[in-house]
């Protein structure tokens, strides 16, 4: 029987192999988690999403999805999905009257973002990294915040540092501190950090279930 040094030094050095292993590795192994959770998710709530979808049909006309150009990774355009919250296809505000019933579930439940798990099986987006947004909006906003074009060196995601950290608030100063988030996020990418990715999933979690941030 090996003796339990041996052993112990053997479990370390394998697990050192493994941590370096995933750190080269960083892309692709986020890129396979990506995939793998996000057909994960959309089966287990595969119940919930023909629910939803036929709630979004039979409470107000319209679509059941709504397309919306976003900006990614290197600049690209790509169509993100939603299910559909408002009275018609644009874009509706808190509180905003074209709200249908079944929206404002959907949007403090962040369900109407569930399609969104598509875009990351395409590639276009990731589980996590900073939000996308509209082209009027990056084109505004890299032009008061030089920084901001750092966002489009990785993918969009459906959850980050900075949904995790703040709470929604669209104001400039919002938008300067969740700045600082995301940069603060892609710098951990750049170090390869698992720890980084993990901690902002169980968040996101908690946020769900809970509605509140963890400080």
């Amino acid at each position: 029987m090996p003796e339990p040094t041996s052993i112990i030094l053997l479990g370390g050095g394998l697990l050192g192999a493994l941590i370096r292993l995933a750190k080269r590795s960083f892309e692709e192994a986020k890129r396979i988690m990506d995939i793998v959770l996000s057909i994960l998710f959309l089966f287990i709530l595969s119940p919930a999403v023909l629910i939803i979808a036929l709630l979004v049909k039979v409470t107000s006309p319209g679509p059941v999805l709504v397309k919306q150009t976003r900006v990614g990774k290197g600049g690209k355009l790509f169509t993100m999905y939603n299910f559909r919250s408002i009275q018609n296809d644009i874009s509706g505000i808190e509180n905003d009257p074209k709200i249908t019933c079944i929206g404002h579930f959907l949007r403090q439940t962040h369900l109407d973002e569930v399609p969104q798990f598509i875009n990351v099986i395409k590639g276009e987006m990731s589980i996590i990294g900073p939000r996308p947004e509209t082209p009027n909006f990056v084109d505004e906003h890299s032009r008061e915040l030089p920084e901001y074009q750092q966002l489009l060196s990785i993918r969009p995601g459906i959850t980050g540092l900075a949904q995790v950290s703040d709470q929604h608030d669209e104001s400039k100063d919002a938008i300067r501190r969740k700045l600082q988030y995301d940069l603060q996020y892609i710098k951990g990418v750049q170090d390869k950090c698992w720890g980084n990715e993990f901690r902002i999933l169980f968040h996101t979690i908690v946020l769900l279930i809970t509605g509140k941030i963890i400080r």
